[in-house]
């Protein structure tokens, strides 16, 4: 049987949260058919980064910020609802990742904060959400979990395929013509670009890389960066702004480079990292999908570009796979709520490291 579905998803970058209507027959995919984006209030998304440290009141803290969340992702939903004429009973479930604010799967455990049980209310749907604990709970990481999404959906039985988001930290999806996909977070994506452009220019985010194309690349401070040990470790494993934050890149600086050059050393950065993760994954593909914010900046892209076809790999968006980068992590949380609905396993145990596969997420009624 048909049902629509609801994904959200707001990521690392925290610049706001989408929404993606989604069909469904059973776990099978049928279509990806609208999309929503709410931007987040610089007020709300300073107080999600005051968060990644330690601080006072941050249990009290985290709650107000899970319940206007939870407010927000309403406010999404109903608006995709409004823009496509359906009501709230037309969908039959929302999966919502929520905020992630502290990732430590070497604790065993991740926050993504998002009030479940008000968003169910606010929307009248039922709500999945919780996604990573269940993994967590057999020994995984809780990410990535989108590896599992991209084999249903781009998996090829002829060629391995690499799908990569570029999001606030970069991960790959490994497709091998048989078998099961894995994957790993390969580093920082737009991450520590996107802060470093906020502290020199004020902007969000460096616009189609414009300003990273007006400086050069600095060797010395891109062979430091990539000497992080993060990068010496096996996959599985996963990352946040743990690490990779403006604060460790700042120990790399004199305080006398050029913030363009800077800026476009980081792009490289990212550029770099994730080329040799590819290559350390997945040498035999020739092919690399992308999705997520990363694609609309030329100067990661293109040097990302240069670096694969070294190994005659090519770049493509996944528009060529028939779903707009933009919405390709959103989808992916309708189909876990979906599979949740059918009570399919949709963790990606060789992506996590789990023991085993199971049922994602936790349900609450509207």
């Amino acid at each position: 049987m048909e049902h629509l579905y609801i994904g959200i998803m707001s990521g690392t970058s925290m610049d706001g949260a989408d929404a993606v209507l989604i069909r469904m027959n059973g776990v099978n995919w049928l279509s990806a058919e609208a999309h929503y984006f709410l931007p987040f209030a610089g007020s709300l998304k300073a107080q999600l980064l005051d968060l990644q440290n330690v601080g006072e009141n941050e249990l009290h803290r985290s709650q107000i910020l899970a319940i206007e969340l939870a407010e927000l992702y309403a406010q999404l939903v109903n608006q995709l609802l409004k823009k496509e004429n359906l009501f709230a009973h037309q969908i039959r479930a929302i999966g919502c990742h929520g905020q992630t604010v502290r990732h430590a799967p070497e604790c065993g455990y991740s926050v993504q904060l998002c009030h479940l049980p008000l968003l169910a209310e606010k929307t009248g749907i039922f709500t999945v959400g919780d996604f990573r604990s269940r993994d967590l709970a057999v020994g995984g990481q809780g990410a990535p979990l989108v590896p599992a999404f991209h084999q249903a959906l781009f998996a090829d039985a002829d060629e391995m395929r690499v799908v990569l988001n570029i999001g606030g930290i970069a991960n790959i999806s490994v497709l091998p013509p048989t078998g099961f996909a894995f994957g790993f977070d390969t580093g920082a994506g737009n991450m520590l670009m996107d802060a470093w452009t906020q502290k020199n220019w004020g902007q969000p985010y460096d616009k189609n890389g414009e300003l990273a194309k007006q400086g050069r690349v600095l060797p010395d401070l891109l062979n430091r960066l990539c000497a992080h040990p993060y990068f010496a470790l096996p996959h599985p494993k996963s990352t946040g702004r743990e690490l990779f934050s403006l604060n460790w890149l700042v120990n790399y600086l004199t305080g006398n480079e050029n913030p363009h050059d800077v800026l476009r050393t980081l792009a490289e950065f990212s550029a770099k990292t994730i080329a040799d993760a590819i290559f350390q994954a997945a040498l035999s593909a020739k092919q690399v999908f992308v999705c997520g914010g990363g694609i609309e900046n030329a100067t990661l892209i293109g040097s990302l570009k240069e670096y694969l076809l070294q190994k005659n790999i090519s770049l493509h968006s996944t528009a060529d796979l028939n779903l707009n980068p933009q919405w390709v992590e959103a989808a992916a949380f309708g189909w876990l709520a979906a599979c949740w609905c059918e009570q399919v396993p949709s963790n990606p145990p060789l992506a996590t490291g789990a023991s085993r596969a199971v049922i994602l997420g936790a349900g609450h009624f509207a």
